[in-house]
């Protein structure tokens, strides 16, 4: 391969022959092992290689890519450390041209380590959010109980209820917490899994918001005036619908608005508008993203990221618009997503 192609390359390669020479190294494997201007082609595979691990033995002395056992083709991924203190993650793999053969050619893969210290970080973040999510809840739960159970006759049987009736809207918020986490695994991992059928999505959208204005103090209206048919999975639109109505509810003002209409092209347009702030243009991007908040209304952050991994495992788009009112506006649009094999 030429040196240009090797060069191209975000991480560092090193390719050494039978004989254990160098035979190509890219720019980037010069770049994070640190060895300036040098041209280690034609030179030893160990002194090319010149990390250590955390005890500061060398990589060759203890990889022996040549040696051991003869079965062996691919070396896992292992954190080693440049002159400088940096972390490389190596990896790599032995070609033998039979099996249990000498190796012909150890080609090694490179990569700053400092990319998994970033997802080490978002994963930190991560269990950090859920722990403060569940930790909220779970307080109160635990508080209400430990008092009913220790000084259950000193309260009478209004303040027993109110007690248990805050217990129990804590294990809805638990149980949704832990719902809204299971989606966000599935999405993340494209196990997402959508079951489409023919449905009126004014009708799935209607009752719906019929629910939900029984547990709301705004009223939330819908805009249709005719059936809208689409291909979806009727069970993911209701959530999209709750999600955007809940987040328009939590963080708007006044009362919020569903529009449904046929899509151009085909397929259903869904429309939500609240009376709220709305939404800077220049934070729109990001408001679909993983745990993002805006303003003091709190929650999980989660529930616009399913949204978007909801629609577009339909192959749908959602934006953030500016409403009329001033609010923000999100708009839906799915395909009409109709199967090219009906069963």
């Amino acid at each position: 391969m030429e040196s240009r192609w090797l060069d191209a390359l975000p991480d560092g390669v090193v390719i050494a022959d039978a004989e254990g020479i160098v035979v190509a190294m890219n720019a980037a494997a010069t770049r994070l092992l640190e060895h300036g201007n040098d041209d280690l082609v034609g030179a030893p595979l160990s002194k090319a290689i010149t990390l250590q691990d955390l005890e500061g033995r060398d990589w060759a002395e203890c990889v022996r890519p040549y040696d051991g056992i003869q079965t062996r083709t691919s070396l896992l991924e292992a954190s080693w450390r440049a002159t400088s203190g940096i972390e490389v993650l190596v990896t790599g793999a032995l070609i033998r041209s039979r099996p249990a053969g000498p190796v012909e050619q150890v080609a090694l893969s490179l990569r700053d380590g400092r990319s998994r210290q970033v997802v080490d970080r978002e994963r930190s973040d991560l269990v950090a959010t859920v722990a403060h999510e569940l930790r909220s809840p779970l307080t109160g739960v635990k508080g209400f109980t430990s008092t009913l159970l220790s000084k259950w006759d000193r309260f009478n049987d209004e303040q027993k209820l109110l007690m248990l009736r805050t217990v129990d809207a804590d294990a809805d918020r638990l149980t949704r917490l832990i719902a809204e986490l299971l989606d966000v695994a599935r999405i993340d991992s494209g196990r997402l899994s959508i079951r489409k059928e023919l449905v009126d999505a004014t009708e799935v959208i209607g009752s719906q918001i019929e629910t939900m204005n029984t547990a709301v103090d705004r009223i939330i209206s819908i805009n249709s005036d005719e059936p809208v048919a689409v291909w979806v999975d009727r069970d993911k639109l209701a959530q999209v619908m709750a999600n955007l109505i809940e987040n328009a509810v939590k963080h708007g003002q006044g009362d919020v608005e569903v529009t449904v209409r046929p899509a151009a092209g085909g397929g259903a347009e869904i429309i939500v508008d609240d009376e709220g702030a709305g939404i800077d243009e220049e934070i729109r991007p990001r408001v679909f993203t993983k745990f993002w908040k805006h303003g003091r209304a709190g929650g999980s952050g989660l529930g616009l990221f399913i949204v978007g991994g909801l629609v577009e495992a339909h192959q749908g788009s959602v934006h953030v618009e500016e409403s009329p009112a001033g609010g923000a506006r999100l708009r839906v649009r799915f395909p009409h997503g109709e199967p090219d094999i009906l069963t």
